[in-house]
This record gives structure tokens, sequence and C-alpha cells, in this order.
């Protein structure tokens, strides 16, 4: 029993490094002024091949709409494990988004792309709305969308 309960902290003591490895990532999100329902958008990673690594987010409260959100909704299988609990409401016009996730250190400056699909019922879909580089250099850089997606910001 002790070396159980030995081997079990010495676990613990090597996961928990791997958990300060990681850093808030604050992400701001500007939708346009349109006609409309509000916005769904998912926030997810991409690697260096573009393929689909990791859900960060996603605005909108029905999964029955989610397909929508094509890109992501394909890298994600839309299984639920991949966005339960990063969950929330919809983004209507004109209105902004301000979250805060989790980024393992080991994911910046390699490669990695930050991607938002959008998309508002009654109008058009827009997969990588936004694509930027997940960059120390990049941080605090606004970027402009090409849907639904006005500015995006994000800051370590």
């Amino acid at each position: 029993m002790k070396k159980l309960m030995a081997g079990a902290c010495l676990a613990g003591a090597f996961a928990l490094p791997a958990v300060a490895d990681a850093r808030p990532v604050v992400i701001t999100t500007q939708l346009q002024a349109y006609g409309g329902n509000g916005a769904y958008l998912a926030f997810y990673l991409t690697d260096a091949a573009g393929k689909y690594r990791k859900t960060l987010w996603v605005a909108g409260p029905k999964a029955k709409y989610y397909k929508h959100l094509s890109d992501w909704a394909r890298g994600s299988a839309l299984n639920p494990r991949e966005f339960d609990g990063i969950t929330g409401a919809s983004v209507g016009s004109g209105k902004s988004l301000k979250i805060t996730v989790e980024v393992a250190d080991a994911l910046i400056d390699a490669g990695f792309e930050i991607r938002v699909d959008s998309a508002v019922e009654d109008g058009r879909d827009t997969p990588a709305d936004v694509r930027v580089p997940l960059t120390k250099q990049g941080a605090g850089k606004p970027a402009r969308g090409r849907g639904y997606v006005q500015s995006f910001t994000y800051d370590m």
C-alpha cells in the first residue's frame, strides 16, 4: 500500500508541472453590425498542417446548429467531449465576446493557429472567418475577419 501511495504522489508531482506549463489566453472578438440573429462561433486550434487539434470555446447554445461551423464541426466530429463545459451564449450583431482559455505553452510559436468559424441563422456560414498564428509576437495585434468577425485579438 505504501508503494502504491508513493507511486501516486510521484505521478502527481510529474503531472503538476504539465498543468503549470499552460497560460491563460484572453480572446476578444468584435462582430460586424449585421441584420439577424446572434452568431454562433467556434474557436479552435489547428496544427502546422492545418489539422484540427483542440476546441477552445463555442458560442451558441443549441448544438443542433454547430454543423454550420463547418471546419470546426468536421475537425471535432461534433463529439460533445470536445466542447462540453466550454460553451456560452451566441453573440449579437455588433457585439463583442471576451473569453479566457488555457493554452499549453508548447503550442505557442510552434506552428499552431487559432481559427474562428462563424454562422448566423438565415445568413451565410463562414469557415475560418479568422485565422491567426498562435505566437507571442502576434499577441495584442488585431486581425480582421472575412465574415461576421470585424476584429479579433488575443493576449497572453
